[in-house]
């Protein structure tokens, strides 16, 4: 059992690797060698160090328009698992093949909701189970317009903070 302390320590680490740093490899040295990435969505991600290289030297880290950020709303933490949600938001500049796969960009600002629900393996990161609501993504972009769907945009990313009082927890 990683101590909690030490599960944020290493996740705030791997997500500054991927989003700031944005370095794959640095990114691959938190995670064990059969760690797993899974973007439920639109399932995207991989299994294996030489599958998650792949996904991260080429779809996911390049693919991260430079205004992207994540805001942080509550975490969770157990004994080997961790539960993190935020609001990711991004302007639509670029092909963005781990959240859009074939969608060219909008230039459209995108904000949403996000879990992350990850589990820690012998001081490493496990596995990813990465989750959010991609009929809002795709409202936010222009590409889902039928006002007859119950599907809320850039309001469900609001809410969220508003409830919070617009203040990370």
């Amino acid at each position: 059992m990683v101590p909690q302390r030490d599960l944020n320590e290493l996740w705030e680490e791997h997500t500054a690797d991927e989003f700031i740093i944005r370095d794959t490899e640095a990114t691959l040295a938190t995670m064990t060698d059969d760690a797993y990435v899974n973007h439920i969505p639109v399932m995207t991600g991989g299994h294996g160090k030489p599958a998650l290289r792949r996904f991260y030297s080429s779809d996911f880290i390049p693919a991260m328009p430079p205004d992207t950020l994540l805001t942080p709303v509550s975490r969770t933490v157990g004994e080997d698992q961790l539960v993190d949600e935020m609001i990711l938001s991004f302007t639509h500049t670029q092909e963005m093949p781990w959240m859009l796969p074939g969608v060219a960009p909008t230039h459209r600002h995108v904000e949403v909701p996000l879990v992350a629900i990850v589990r820690f393996r012998d001081g490493k990161l496990a596995h990813e189970h990465i989750y959010w609501d991609q009929a809002s993504v795709l409202k936010q972009l222009g590409l889902l317009n039928d006002p007859s769907l119950p599907v809320a945009g850039v309001e469900t990313a609001h809410k969220v903070l508003a409830e919070i009082g617009g203040a990370a927890q």
